[in-house]
């Protein structure tokens, strides 16, 4: 019998880490900073209002958790870096926030194109460039979790704007894998098919269109928040300290064939 001791599988624990979640108040993110806080994080949940914010960690807090809220608009730039550089750090950050504007390539209206990459693109790239900094200074070795899409790997009907912004966080996550990797900061991307919630639930209500998302997610169904809250807590946690620079894919084999 070999007397090797035998490995231990590392923590998905998130005891004493301090956690951010922009976009928190409803759908992912707030399924984020559930899992995160369910898990031992304590949970800052970030939003441009306050009331949604303050009730989900309320709830938090009900159940014995640790979650805070924080009333931002992270397309404010410097008003989030501010904020950031005034906190205290944090070990995670669920870089969530965004939007889409679904229209066909020859209609997308220049408004729409300036709105979506002002959020997919700029203000997540600046919020994770203001967190990654306090990260720097405190000497903490952290976890970046960018909310990409299925839509980040392919392209997709109707869909030119939201892929392009999306193709741009995976990139900008790889290469800022490669220059925090030198302090320890991970940088991840999760990637998801259509998952239901409050901002997808309208497009469901179109036949046609539902028929045709169904027919691509080969496991067969619509993905749930509940989805995505393992693999949130995988990223975050030691479970995944050698992930950086990579994207996991949550989409029912879309993106398979």
């Amino acid at each position: 019998m070999s007397s090797a001791p035998l490995p231990t599988t590392p923590s998905f624990r998130l005891d004493g880490r301090r956690a951010l979640v922009t976009g928190a108040g409803r759908g992912i993110g707030l399924a984020a900073a559930a899992a995160l806080a369910e898990h031992g994080a304590h949970v800052t949940l970030c939003a441009r209002t306050s009331a949604e914010i303050e009730e989900a960690a309320a709830a938090l807090r009900d159940r014995g958790q640790q979650a805070d809220s924080l009333a931002l608009d992270v397309t404010d730039i410097a008003a989030f870096a501010a904020a950031i550089e005034a906190a205290q750090p944090f070990d995670i950050f669920v870089n969530n926030a965004g939007t889409n504007r679904p229209n066909p390539f020859l209609d997308v209206p220049v408004e729409d194109f300036d709105s979506v990459m002002n959020l997919n693109v700029r203000a997540s790239y600046f919020a994770a460039q203001a967190v990654a900094r306090r990260m720097r200074v405190a000497s903490v070795k952290g976890s970046i979790i960018h909310m990409s899409s299925q839509m980040g790997q392919v392209g997709g009907v109707n869909r030119s704007l939201y892929c392009a912004s999306k193709w741009a966080m995976e990139g900008f996550s790889k290469s800022m894998a490669l220059d925090l990797a030198a302090f320890g900061i991970r940088s991840n991307t999760l990637c998801p098919t259509f998952i239901e919630t409050p901002m997808t639930r309208p497009f469901f209500e179109n036949a046609a269109f539902r028929e045709s998302v169904l027919s691509k997610i080969k496991l067969g169904r619509v993905g749930q928040v509940e989805d995505l809250m393992g693999a949130l807590v995988f990223l975050a946690s030691d479970a995944s300290a050698l992930m950086t620079g990579s994207s996991l894919v949550i989409d029912g084999g879309w993106t398979a064939d």
